[in-house]
């Protein structure tokens, strides 16, 4: 199954939606009370630490949930590397509109930068080896699409969305099976058309694996030395995808095996989040 950029804006609203439910409720009483229904501001959007940003366009949908006629005009472009103290954006409109907005967008911009900032790190890290830097299913829940789209941001590129869209046949799902072989044989003879990826725990399982034309073939938590010999196997046709607490100090000498594929979790379980703030400069 493949996402249109129509799918992804639906997603993205959807999740929106949520988190403003969440936050807003019933309605922002202490706005409503005190702030008269036709003021008008204009802020800026400010990165209070260097980093790449993402999530501007995010952060102007939640803005215009609330009033259409929101001005936002960016001063740079999601996946832009920035600089502390830089202005990300102004954005002119309904007082009431910015206030209410403003947690649950930035809240969106600090998130996806932090991964954004976060994953460019490990791109910049291999830079040169040929290795692509892959996210995983480890993504905050119910925000799935906006951790994606940061990480591709960031440079990386994403693994499979879910469950639905790519196999990956794990240790778990050989084992039920009986071998690396059979789970293989199952999948395909279900009709899929999908990709098909294998773990493999072992040199053997490699080769079993690459006697099955397996078009992927995941090393997880293996040593250096067995990941090489492991890609030396290869007569081309199978990718390599490394895996297992990578860390910026290990994933260059991974990339170094010669895979093709490092996935990395922590772009998206523990991001620290990107500091931005909203300054209020005209009344």
């Amino acid at each position: 199954m493949v996402s249109t950029e129509t799918d992804l804006n639906a997603d993205i609203i959807d999740s929106i939606r949520r988190a403003i439910a969440e936050d807003v409720g019933s309605g922002d009483v202490t706005t409503n009370s005190t702030v008269p229904a036709d003021a008008r501001a204009e802020v800026q959007i400010v990165a209070k630490q260097g980093g790449v940003i993402a999530g501007l366009e995010v952060a102007q949908m939640v803005f215009r949930q609330f009033a259409d006629e929101i001005v936002f005009s960016g001063n740079v472009s999601d996946g832009d590397q920035v600089a502390q103290g830089q202005v990300l954006a102004e954005v002119f409109g309904s007082v009431r509109a910015l206030l209410t907005g403003e947690r649950t967008a930035l809240n969106f911009l600090g998130r996806m930068s932090g991964i954004a900032t976060l994953t460019r790190q490990f791109v910049d890290a291999v830079k040169g080896t040929g290795a692509v830097i892959l996210d995983t299913r480890k993504t905050a829940p119910g925000l799935r699409t906006t951790d994606k789209r940061a990480v591709m941001l960031g440079g990386g590129q994403n693994h499979r969305h879910g469950l639905f869209d790519m196999v990956l046949i794990k240790d778990n799902h050989i084992d039920f099976a009986g071998s690396l072989a059979e789970a293989v044989r199952r999948v395909r003879d279900s009709g899929t058309n999908l990709e098909i990826e294998v773990e493999a725990r072992s040199i053997k399982e490699v080769r079993e694996a690459l006697s099955m034309k397996v078009e992927r073939i995941l090393l997880d938590n293996m040593t250096l030395e067995i990941m090489s010999e492991a890609v030396k196997l290869n007569d081309g046709f199978a990718k390599f995808e490394a895996s297992g607490n990578v860390t910026l100090a290990t994933v260059r000498e991974i990339a170094e095996t010669g895979v093709n594929y490092i996935s990395v979790g922590a772009l998206t379980h523990s991001p620290r989040a990107f500091d931005v703030s909203l300054k209020w400069i005209k009344n």
